[in-house]
């Protein structure tokens, strides 16, 4: 009968629980780091949409030698 429950297939309570714990420990260290990467990308997107309407608005300034808000 001892033999029979030993011989059983499956993971136990305890390597569950363990394996739960790794996965937490991880996703603690990695939102974080995927948040400060998050936060980077838009300051970067917002600089070149920066860059962007600068070049726009040179390009008007050498076609009608002056500003939009300024004809």
């Amino acid at each position: 009968m001892l033999q029979k429950i030993r011989n059983r297939k499956g993971f136990t309570l305890i390597e569950l629980l363990i394996v739960v714990a790794i996965i937490g420990i991880l996703a603690a260290v990695a939102i974080p780091q995927f948040s400060s990467y998050r936060i980077k990308g838009f300051n970067s997107a917002a600089t070149s949409d920066m860059r962007n309407f600068k070049t726009i608005l040179e390009s008007v300034y050498a076609d009608r030698q002056g500003y939009p808000g300024n004809l």
